[in-house]
């Protein structure tokens, strides 16, 4: 599930107890809830994802929260600067996101894998990244991502 934690929305605390009671239930019939946490804000009317450290930080522990347990909960989460640091701020396994395609695949690859080699994080859910290469070589691509698990 999406969670996107807009301070300024008053929708917001009827979606955080909405991803919460689905935590719970999800959980109650031993099902694994897929968090997918953001702090986000309206800019010029369009949501913008807050995709620094602290803003992490802060949405991994909120999401982390939820529910009557986090026995069956995962997080998804994008790569973000210091992710040593994001990623300790909660013990749920997380997978990383591709985010939006990057023009250096290379770079992208490579922080990647760093995340892959914290302790929590068990995997990548790449899409676009992989489906829209930027030498269009999705083969390569899928090999690549393949290779650094």
């Amino acid at each position: 599930m999406l969670l996107r934690l807009d301070y300024a929305d008053p929708a917001t605390a009827e979606t955080v107890k909405a991803c919460a009671d689905a935590v719970s239930d999800l959980a109650r019939c031993g099902l694994m809830a897929m968090v997918e946490p953001f702090l986000s804000h309206r800019v010029d009317g369009r949501i913008t994802n807050e995709l620094t450290p602290e803003a992490m930080i802060k949405v991994i522990s909120i999401a982390s929260a939820l529910g009557t347990t986090s026995a069956h909960t995962w997080l998804k989460l994008p790569v973000v600067d210091d992710m040593e640091r994001v990623m300790a701020a909660s013990t749920l396994p997380a997978l990383i996101l591709g985010g939006e395609v990057s023009a250096d695949a290379d770079a992208a690859y490579a922080q990647w894998e760093k995340a892959l080699a914290l302790p929590t994080v068990k995997g990548l859910v790449i899409g676009r990244s992989l489906l829209y290469p930027p030498d269009g070589d999705v083969a390569k691509a899928v090999d690549t991502a393949v290779g650094l698990l």
